[in-house]
């Protein structure tokens, strides 16, 4: 068998196959030049051919029991198996390009909002978050280095550790600044990240549990947050969990492990503090994910070396006690509370009044501020389907547009499914009027679900609408700055992902 290929300026095409029985006169072309003798032809093709297939062949023994499932609605699966260096040689290699894609947002991003150079996030990364993590995790990481490596993709371990840790960086950056006597930007302060509940007892509609979650981010990188992970690890639990690609952990959270866990959460809003010499964040995430099997576990995980990095409030679910919990966890402030009936909402909102003071500058009576609305909101939909709450109505809520400061359906800010980019006021500081960011992707899941490790997801907003980048950079040229860059991003159907059999 021959392979025909031709030569462009960007180097050699494959093409089609001939079968090994073709006339040998058959015209043959390579480069423009007609070549007469067919095993001359044979070989020169062959040497040729092999190197391109070896490239796209997947016969990697790390590679093994991995694989990628084509995109389906907005999502693309993929599913890793094995020790931490083989699990993240898979990440690396079967989402190379969107990794290649995702280093150079993230940058891009950085850099604007930081007024930092990418590689003071490379030294951060090295001198930082480097000795704080343990073994396991620095081979994962090392893993996805290979794997991208593998596949052309050319990054260094600095990159892919900035790259996991891009969810805490505005916090380490105001600390550096205010160390070094630095004026940080207005606009650099912990994003408002998410609304999500869990709630069980005589709160849903089966008394079991119910817990859903939308990531908002700047529209730039959420567009691309839609990878789901089946991630069978040598030790721990399998999870299942949304996230970027290129991480070892989630990002935004939404995990489902094989020990009846569930968590998701959303950020404490204005907050501020960071400790260098803790853990990072996204280590004692990933960890907590894979080694919890109950809200304890997951509360001890999280809480011990705990650097303030992306400080979230948690909202936990145990599926084997019928049991949620909200962990506040702050750098100072560590607030734990659970029930086995009622809720736990979250939308950025400081809960603890000790935390509020004494860690952030949030105001909890400024009703106008996207947190209290929203939070105004939950507890409104918590009360009028007290009894009823099940997926489809997480569904519903996940998709609400009613601003309860305008007492109108309005989709903006201050809604459960954020449209930022629609309002004139943005979410200050951390977007301005009219930005591109707000809700990008949904999850929801109960205890039927998730005894199965099954969630449904939506990429885009709830509600169907789509965002076109083109269009809204048209509307509003002072965002002209993110063109070529921001994506078009459109609303999917919610699609159910379980883990692969």
């Amino acid at each position: 068998m021959i392979l025909i290929v031709e030569q462009s300026q960007s180097g050699i095409i494959p093409g089609r196959f001939l079968p090994p029985h073709s006339p040998a006169k058959m015209r043959i072309f390579c480069g423009g030049i007609m070549l007469r003798t067919f095993i001359r032809t044979e070989l020169i093709l062959l040497a040729l051919a092999l190197p391109l297939l070896a490239k796209d062949s997947p016969s990697d023994p790390r590679l093994k029991n991995s694989f990628r499932r084509p995109e389906e609605n907005g999502w693309t699966f993929v599913h890793l198996e094995g020790k931490p260096a083989e699990i993240g040689f898979q990440n690396g290699y079967w989402l190379s390009a969107e990794i290649e894609d995702m280093l150079k947002v993230t940058e891009f991003e950085q850099i604007h909002e930081t007024k930092k150079d990418w590689q003071f996030f490379r030294d951060a990364a090295r001198t930082v978050m480097w000795p704080h993590i343990e073994q396991e995790y620095r081979e994962e990481l090392q893993g996805i280095v290979d794997g991208a490596n593998a596949r052309g993709v050319k990054i260094d371990i600095w990159d892919a550790v900035a790259l996991n840790a891009s969810m805490e960086w505005e916090y380490y950056v105001k600390e550096y600044n205010q160390e070094h006597g630095i004026q940080s930007a207005a606009s650099l302060v912990a994003p408002e990240h998410c609304s999500a509940f869990v709630a069980t007892g005589s709160f849903t509609k089966d008394g079991k549990i119910v817990i859903a979650h939308n990531n908002w981010t700047n529209y730039m990188d959420g567009a691309r947050w839609t990878i789901i992970y089946d991630i069978v690890p040598d030790k721990g639990y399998r999870m299942l969990m949304d996230g970027l690609p290129g991480l070892i952990h989630s990002a935004d959270d939404f995990v489902v492990n094989a020990a009846g866990i569930v968590i998701t959460e959303t950020t404490i809003g204005h907050f501020f503090g960071y400790d260098p010499s803790g853990i990072p964040e996204f280590v004692r995430a990933r960890k907590a994910a894979q080694y919890a099997a109950s809200i304890d576990d997951f509360a001890h995980i999280m809480k011990e070396g705990n650097n303030g990095g992306y400080a979230n409030n948690w909202l936990l679910a145990d599926i084997k006690t019928n049991e949620i919990a909200s962990l506040e966890l702050g750098l100072k402030n560590v607030t734990l509370e659970r029930t086995k009936d009622g809720y736990f909402v979250g939308s950025n909102f400081p809960v603890n009044e000790k935390l509020i003071r004494e860690e952030t500058d949030f105001d909890p009576k400024d009703m106008s501020l996207s947190a209290n609305a929203r939070h105004v909101r939950w507890e409104q939909l918590m009360a009028e389907n007290k009894g009823k709450i099940d997926v489809a109505a997480a569904q519903r809520f996940l998709a609400d547009h009613y601003d309860t400061y305008s007492k109108k359906e309005e989709p903006g800010e201050r809604t459960l499914d954020g449209h930022i980019d629609l309002s004139p006021r943005g979410s200050q500081p951390w977007m301005p009027p009219y930005g591109n960011g707000g809700a990008v992707q949904n999850k929801a899941t109960d205890t039927t679900m998730a005894a199965r490790m099954s969630f449904t997801a939506a990429a885009g907003h709830a509600c169907g609408m789509n965002f076109k980048a083109a269009e809204h950079i048209q509307e509003h040229p002072q965002f002209a700055w993110e063109e070529g860059v921001l994506r078009n991003m459109d609303a999917h159907p919610w699609t159910t992902f379980s883990i692969a059999k």
